[in-house]
């Protein structure tokens, strides 16, 4: 478990409460194992991720994580060189685990759409999106360097996809879309890049062993006007890191609240990282004030994917619901007419509802 920095201590809390009922409910004893990693590592260590840290988690069947990184205006750690930021423990993390599929879903709960910021005539039925993000490769991993040339600063970042990178993303995606509604939308700026191109190329050549799945290529900044214009005829997003990066965080504000959406990165065995899709909200940390629902369901993901115990999952999954449908709610999608609670009272009315 990577508690992490921020509100991550509270929310992975409540996630274990949950996870503690289940084993108690379904007769599993879940071993944790405390990893620090983010400002908190540098804090101690003076790095955001050590060796012993990755070996740890290696040695896992799986990872939990909260939330990492502080203000980048005011923190100290913002100060460090890139390589010493929080952040870069979470991509040195990713690479060394060879976590290359992130799945991010967004979906529309019945009971949150009054927080949705899309009309009634856009929302239509409601969606239900899975974003498949490539999540080891491109700009984020390629070779970078700032320097002078005659005499001004120049900065080059490096965009680089392989063949194989990209084949191995675009069968997750089309193994997934299989068990969903069987459309994969493949997003690229393939009028502009050469690693679009070939992008596209390979995808269309995936497609050809899922014959039963529909696919569509969309331009990304296409796809960034679609997702809040129609976001109900998407199914699975396709794309690769950056394009998925920036995508994934539009789509999961749509629904009214990040704070609702689990995340799941695996690499070609049962193994993955599971966190909320949001930050880490220095602002209102130890204030039993964040939402842990999108880190609870990030442990049902955990369960569900790493561990193929979908019962328990929906056990998880049914619990969140009723309590949503009971009207709780904390700070974040707290509306009139409902009851507002604090994160451990969230985690404590989750875990109780467990069958």
């Amino acid at each position: 478990m990577i508690s992490g920095d921020g509100i991550g201590p509270e929310i992975v809390a409540e996630a274990k409460k949950v996870l503690d009922k289940i084993g108690t409910k379904y007769g599993h004893s879940f071993l944790y194992e405390a990893i620090l990693m983010g400002g908190c590592s540098i804090d101690a260590t003076g790095v955001p991720l050590t060796d012993e840290a990755i070996a740890a988690a290696k040695a896992s069947d799986a990872v939990l994580m909260g939330s990492i990184g502080g203000n980048t205006a005011t923190s100290p750690w913002y100060k460090l060189a890139p390589e010493l930021r929080p952040e870069a423990g979470l991509l040195k993390l990713r690479k060394s685990l060879n976590l290359f599929a992130n799945l991010r879903p967004a979906y529309l709960y019945e009971e949150l759409k009054e927080a949705c910021p899309l009309r009634d005539d856009i929302i239509g039925d409601g969606f239900d999106m899975m974003i498949m993000r490539e999540l080891t490769g491109g700009l984020y991993f390629g070779a970078r360097k700032t320097e002078e040339v005659d005499g001004v600063m120049t900065a080059t970042d490096t965009l680089t996809y392989s063949e194989t990178e990209i084949r191995r993303i675009a069968k997750r995606g089309f193994d997934i879309a299989m068990k969903r509604r069987k459309k994969v939308t493949s997003v690229d700026k393939a009028n502009v890049l050469d690693s679009s191109r070939l992008w596209r190329k390979v995808v269309e050549e995936v497609a050809k062993d899922y014959p039963e799945v529909k696919l569509e290529h969309m331009l990304v900044d296409n796809c960034a006007m679609q997702l809040v214009m129609n976001p109900g005829q998407f199914d699975v997003v396709l794309t690769e890191n950056m394009f998925g990066d920036i995508l994934s965080d539009e789509a999961s504000m749509i629904t009214g609240s990040i704070g609702m959406l689990s995340s799941a990165s695996l690499n070609e065995t049962k193994f993955g990282m599971y966190e909320p899709s949001h930050g880490s909200a220095p602002d209102i940390a130890g204030k039993n004030l964040a939402n842990p629902i999108a880190t609870v369901l990030s442990a049902a993901m955990m369960l569900r994917y790493s561990f193929d115990m979908d019962k328990e999952a929906d056990a998880i999954e049914a619990a969140d619901q009723q309590v949503l449908t009971e009207s709780y709610r904390t700070g974040d999608i707290y509306s009139e007419e409902c009851r507002k609670v604090g994160t451990i009272e969230m985690g404590d009315l989750i875990a109780a509802r467990i069958q």
